[in-house]
């Protein structure tokens, strides 16, 4: 490449206009155990996450709670079940059973992983911390309603699946 073409796409780029990421870019996340039910509360599971902001030295630990009944709520309004049955036609019967249960368990990471979402859209203060299956409930919903198509994309990539009706990648 010329030296004229190189200061010409460095000026071009440097006048382009930066776009301020998402609250969420600025936070490193990793899934670290579950779910698991929460210990003295029936009906209740639990993901821990890392979480590690760029500017922090260490990570913390957030562990987010969510309901059996917002996640029983929650796969009727996404219509679960179906989309599973749909994505499990190409499993073979013996294995369905294992996909099932994982899929669940799929489905509830994803739950949690979007109200962890709505935490960090607010911020989060560097010391570990719980999210309670009362809190954030409505806007968790909501946002579900909006990233249904993340929740599912979650699911089946973790099973290795592709969706039905979705050419293969």
């Amino acid at each position: 490449m010329n030296r004229e073409l190189i200061a010409t796409t460095v000026l071009q780029y440097a006048a382009m206009p930066l776009e301020a990421p998402p609250e969420s870019a600025s936070y490193r996340v990793t899934l670290f155990f579950g779910p698991e039910p929460v210990d003295g509360q029936a009906g209740v599971q639990a993901c821990v996450f890392n979480v590690k902001k760029r500017n922090w030295k260490a990570g913390i630990q957030v562990t987010i709670e969510i309901s059996s009944d917002q996640i029983a709520s929650l796969r009727d309004t996404l219509r679960l079940p179906k989309r599973l049955a749909q994505a499990f036609e190409s499993v073979n019967e013996e294995e369905r059973p294992s996909f099932e249960t994982r899929g669940g368990e799929y489905f509830v990471q994803a739950l949690c992983r979007c109200k962890l979402d709505l935490c960090l859209r607010k911020g989060l203060v560097q010391e570990n911390q719980r999210v309670s299956a009362g809190q954030l409930n409505g806007e968790l919903t909501q946002d579900v309603k909006l990233r249904q198509e993340y929740v599912f994309s979650y699911i089946f990539t973790e099973l290795d699946l592709v969706p039905h009706g979705s050419p293969p990648t």
